[in-house]
C-alpha cells in the first residue's frame, strides 16, 4: 500500500450509487484513498483489516460527497453586460439594447479585442469561486470569437485554466453559438467557411474535448447543425447541443440520432424529445441560473424526464449575458426551487450525472476505483447542500486524492 494511502473515518458518506437509500447515504461511514483513487467506501464498524494501520482523519460527523461537477459554462469570455442588465431594468428593449451595440455582439466584440492573457486573467476568479465550492471539474465553451483566431484562443485559454488551479477542464468547441454580424443573413455561409474549419484547426491542436451548437430560430436550424455534428462524428468527437431552449425546433431529436451526451436548457422539450434522450442514454442538463436571469415562465419537463428515466444535470451556464452566475451551490437551490427538482436530484445532477454529461464514468459517484474527487461539507445532511441560499458549508476538497 504506497505512502499516500489514508483514511476518512467518522462522516456521513453520500455516496451517490443508484439503487438503495436515498443518497446511498452511509452514517458514521469511512473511506479509503490510495493515490488519486479511492480504495474502499463503507460502514467503518466493516473497515477491512488490511486498512487498519492506514492514517486516519476523524471527519467529526462531517458530510462527504463527489466533489461537485460543472457540466455547461461559458466561463471564458470577454467584458461583461452589466449595462444592458441595467438598460433592461430602466425599461430598454432587446431591440434598443442590440442598436447601442450590445447582446452577444458586445460580448464577440469584447472577445476579440482580450489578449489570450487577459481571458485568462478574468477567468480564473470565476473558477476560483467554484472551486471554492468543491467543483473540481467543469465544461468550458467557445462560442463568443465566432472567427477561427478568437474560437481557438477561447480554447486554449481554457486548457490552461487546468494548468493554473487544481481543477480539470472540458472543452466543447462552440463555433454554431450564433451568427456574428458579418456574416448576417448568410449562416449556410458562417457554418461552411468559419465554422466547420474552425473546429477542424481546433481539433487538429488537441484543444477540443466535445462539439456544441445553438439550435434555435435566433441562431441555427436542425440543417444546420446537423452538417456540424457529421463533421464531429468524422473526427471521432462526441456531440453536446443547446436545444430547446425558447421554441421546439427538433434539436433534441437530432442530437439523440446523433448520440450526444447531452441537450441542455430543453425548456420547450416534449415527450417525443424525451423518449429519444432516453433511447440515446442522453443527458438532459438544465440551466436554471438562465431560466432565472431571462425570467422565463417554461418549466423543463421534469415530469417526463422522470417517467423516461432520462438523467437530469445541472449546471451554472456561467456566461455574461443571460446567466452571470457564479455559484454550483445556488444552481442547485434554484433547481429545487424553479424546477421542483428534490434535492437528492440536484446533488445527482452536479455529481453522478454531471459526469454523465460529459462523458465521464470514474467519477461522480464514491465507490472503490472511482476518482477520489470529494468535498467534505461542514452539514449532516446532503439536503442542506440545496436548502440553503447565500451560504458556502465546504469544509474541504480533495482533488486526485489530494487536498
Amino acid at each position: 500500500m504506497g505512502e499516500t494511502a489514508r483514511i476518512l473515518r467518522n462522516g456521513a458518506i453520500a455516496t451517490m450509487q443508484q439503487g438503495g437509500d436515498a443518497y446511498g447515504l452511509i452514517d458514521k461511514g469511512a473511506l479509503v484513498i490510495e493515490g488519486d483513487r479511492i480504495a474502499w467506501v463503507g460502514a467503518e464498524a466493516d473497515l477491512p483489516d488490511v486498512y487498519a494501520d492506514l492514517y486516519a482523519e476523524d471527519l467529526q460527523g462531517r458530510l462527504v460527497t463527489p466533489a461537485l461537477i460543472d457540466c455547461h459554462t461559458h466561463i471564458v469570455h470577454g467584458g461583461d453586460r452589466a449595462r444592458e442588465f441595467e438598460m433592461r431594468l430602466n425599461g430598454a428593449s432587446y431591440e434598443e439594447i442590440a442598436r447601442a451595440g450590445g447582446g452577444i455582439i458586445s460580448t464577440v466584440r469584447a472577445t476579440r479585442e482580450a489578449s489570450e492573457e487577459q481571458l485568462l486573467a478574468d477567468a480564473l476568479p470565476r473558477v476560483d469561486t467554484l472551486i471554492g465550492e468543491g467543483v473540481t471539474l467543469l465544461e468550458i465553451k467557445s462560442g463568443y470569437g465566432l472567427d477561427m483566431e478568437t474560437e481557438l484562443r477561447m480554447l486554449r485559454v481554457a486548457r490552461r485554466i487546468a494548468d493554473e488551479r487544481p481543477v480539470e477542464v472540458r472543452t466543447s468547441f462552440l463555433g454554431a453559438h450564433a451568427v456574428p454580424a458579418e456574416y448576417k443573413d448568410r449562416a449556410d455561409a458562417y457554418i461552411d467557411k468559419v465554422c466547420i474549419p474552425a473546429l477542424r484547426q481546433a481539433h487538429a491542436e488537441g484543444l477540443v474535448d466535445a462539439v456544441d451548437g445553438f439550435c434555435e430560430g435566433i441562431a441555427f436550424d436542425v440543417a444546420q447543425m446537423e452538417r456540424v455534428f457529421i463533421e464531429a462524428k468524422s473526427l471521432g468527437l462526441p456531440i453536446k447541443l443547446h436545444a430547446e431552449q425558447l421554441s421546439n425546433l427538433g434539436g433534441t431529436k437530432l442530437a439523440a440520432d446523433y448520440g450526444a451526451l447531452s441537450s441542455d436548457h430543453i425548456e420547450y422539450l416534449d415527450e417525443d424529445g424525451v423518449k429519444a434522450m432516453a433511447g440515446a442514454g442522453t443527458v438532459a442538463v438544465l440551466l436554471p441560473g438562465a431560466f432565472y436571469c431571462l425570467r422565463e415562465t417554461q418549466v423543463p419537463p421534469i415530469a417526463l424526464l422522470r417517467e423516461h428515466e432520462v438523467p437530469m444535470a445541472l449546471a451554472t451556464d456561467i456566461n455574461p449575458g443571460s446567466s452571470p452566475i457564479n455559484s454550483l451551490l445556488l444552481t442547485m437551490n434554484m433547481g429545487c426551487t424553479l424546477f421542483r427538482m428534490t434535492p437528492e436530484e440536484a446533488l445527482a445532477g452536479t455529481s453522478r450525472n454531471a459526469a454523465k454529461a460529459l462523458g465521464l464514468n470514474d467519477r461522480g459517484i464514491l465507490s472503490a476505483d472511482m476518482r477520489a474527487d470529494l468535498a467534505i461539507w461542514d452539514v449532516k445532511h446532503p439536503a442542506e447542500l440545496s436548502y440553503r441560499i447565500g451560504f458556502n458549508p465546504l469544509h474541504s476538497r480533495i482533488f486526485g486524492g489530494r487536498s
